[in-house]
């Protein structure tokens, strides 16, 4: 079987080639991390301590994992704990939250002779995989050497889970090698169980999701990107993780505020969600017929102009977006306009902010259901929706309070799916 997957991927590796060499040149992405990913992956200290290999594909994985992390560091101290993303932002991101005590590294490629040269690295007691991201000879590895598979804050797409069921044989086989399954919710759990995974391995545990989405009014790091962006005095709407096709709608919008009087104040802030759009989401700020302002220029000590004072922000740096959320009168989470699935609004809800997103969310169905039961987010339907709601939010500040507030106590509500994740994590590591 081992020899039939490398054949199928070298197949593969084949005909992506030129696509990942065309991004390599045109995005720079793909050129960091070769050695991880042909196993050159390496522990602290491999004799002296039991290891945890915790796997996050990239940013909103990396994410989910923080609060899991962290109670691993409390409750099993004496153990390593090596981390694995498999996008650039992803292995940015890990490092940026992991990195001072963990080792970080990009996720290596799923040929079996890299598997085992990475098994026999870290040799780790128990893998964690983020959400889905299960590999073939990975699991095959694992279950070779006795080391359970746990997947994490699981969850399955519609999209997924779709192509899943065409191959369940494939699924079927792959899922009964996995040592347990902490499902989001009910529906995810039996998605599981319909693609293969055996019925006493899944488990529902919650969304981790609203564990680390942190409930405060300030945020570190906020009050300095404010004061250097001078929006003290001025309303601020965030539009953060944007897609494709969705800025042109947010300037349209935003020109329709800024030509009534009551908004001449408004100013606009766009953090597309991948870094290599940030240049061209930089020329439609421009093509729409705004001044811009690029928060990168200004932290690296650009003095701003009169005119910069009232420019749209472009967020083209990494790790600010919630710096951004905190400062925002209104926020708006991106990739929801357009059929893209949505991003995390949990962590804009937890701020304490008035919280809109469009009706393409079908990457985070539970959130949106259990924000939107209980008044706290709004979701809008087109262009004409989000500019009526955003009139709304900015003209009526009690209404756009109230939804604030019932976005935070929504959070705080599904909170405690961590623990739940680490005690069933905790009766395996005992065994070892």
């Amino acid at each position: 079987m081992r020899i039939v997957i490398d054949v199928i991927y070298l197949l593969v590796a084949l005909a992506v080639t030129p696509m990942v060499l065309y991004r390599m040149v045109r995005y720079k992405r793909y050129r960091a991390g070769w050695s991880h990913r042909f196993g050159r992956i390496f522990r602290k200290d491999p004799a002296l301590k039991k290891c945890i290999w915790l796997h996050a594909v990239s940013v909103g994985e990396v994410n989910a994992a923080k609060t899991i992390v962290k109670e691993l560091e409390k409750k099993f101290s004496d153990f390593e704990i090596v981390i694995t993303a498999t996008t650039d932002t992803g292995f940015a991101r890990a490092t940026e939250v992991f990195g001072a005590k963990h080792k970080v590294f990009y996720f290596p490629l799923d040929f079996s002779w890299i598997m085992r040269r990475v098994f026999r690295n870290i040799q780790p007691v128990m893998c964690l995989l983020m959400e889905l991201e299960v590999w073939p000879n990975f699991v095959q590895i694992a279950e070779k050497l006795r080391i359970p598979v746990i997947v994490v804050n699981g969850r399955i797409s519609d999209k997924s889970f779709s192509r899943y069921k065409k191959i369940r044989p494939i699924t079927k086989n792959i899922f009964q090698k996995v040592s347990l399954i902490l499902a989001q919710t009910d529906e995810y759990a039996q998605r599981f169980r319909e693609i293969g995974a055996p019925k006493k391995k899944v488990i529902v545990t919650g969304s981790l999701k609203y564990d680390t989405a942190q409930i405060t009014n300030k945020v570190e790091g906020a009050k300095a990107l404010g004061a250097s962006l001078k929006i003290k005095r001025q309303r601020l709407w965030v539009a953060g993780a944007t897609g494709n096709d969705e800025e042109k709608i947010l300037l349209d919008v935003f020109r329709n505020l800024k030509q009534q009087e009551q908004f001449k104040n408004l100013r606009l802030a766009i953090i597309p969600r991948k870094p290599e759009r940030f240049d061209e989401v930089a020329q439609l700020i421009k093509q729409a017929g705004f001044s811009l302002i690029r928060y990168s220029e200004v932290k690296e000590g650009k003095a701003l102009t009169a005119d910069d004072k009232k420019a749209v922000i472009l967020g083209d740096t990494m790790g600010d977006l919630r710096k951004f959320y905190s400062l925002a009168t209104v926020i708006f989470v991106g990739r929801s306009l357009v059929p893209m699935g949505g991003s995390d609004m949990a962590e804009a809800a937890a701020l304490g902010k008035p919280t809109l997103f469009g009706p393409h969310t079908f990457n985070f169905k539970q959130t949106v259901k259990a924000l939107l039961e209980d008044n706290g987010a709004i979701m809008v339907k087109d262009e004409q929706g989000l500019l009526d709601t955003m009139q709304k939010c900015l003209t009526e500040p009690d209404f756009a309070k109230t939804i604030a507030q019932n976005g935070q106590d929504v959070i705080r509500k599904n909170q405690g799916a961590t623990a739940k994740t680490i005690e069933q994590i905790t009766k395996f590591l005992n065994r070892t």
